[in-house]
């Protein structure tokens, strides 16, 4: 009988809104790390570190927006580059698409901004890394 209430308990708890919310943030973020990894492995992060070996030691995802039909994700990326740490500042813009959230949009700078989606616009994205590939990083 415990076993069925604590169940039931959890249950309702799992279904609440705060619950989805949480679950949904979780996503967003695991989608925006693994993204920003790849954009920076796969593609020109050689502009970002001058060609310098580099190594990602943090991503942190700040804001999560929604302007008009784009959904913009914000946040910053530290890297160690060669002896110092260097923070480039990221915005993705995202759009649903039949259910599915697509990159349209995708800017990173060594400065922070605060990112309108006019601004976010100028920044097409031709898509190299997909947004829904993630992983779960459990260290």
């Amino acid at each position: 009988m415990k076993i069925v209430l604590a169940l039931l308990i959890f249950g309702f708890f799992m279904s609440t809104p705060l619950a989805a919310d949480d679950f949904e943030f979780t996503r967003i973020e695991m989608s925006f790390k693994n993204f920003i990894t790849c954009e920076l492995t796969r593609t020109d992060a050689v502009n970002h570190f001058n060609g310098k070996p580099f190594k990602i030691t943090m991503i942190d995802l700040f804001d999560i927006q929604s302007e008009s039909d784009i959904k913009i994700v914000s946040g910053a990326v530290e890297c160690f580059v060669v002896d110092k740490h260097l923070t480039l500042y990221t915005a993705v813009g995202l759009i649903s698409i039949m259910d599915k959230e697509q990159v349209v949009y995708y800017t990173i700078r060594n400065k922070d901004f605060s990112i309108l989606a006019t601004e976010l616009i100028k920044f097409p994205y031709k898509e190299r890394c997909k947004w829904s590939q993630y992983r779960i990083d459990i260290d």
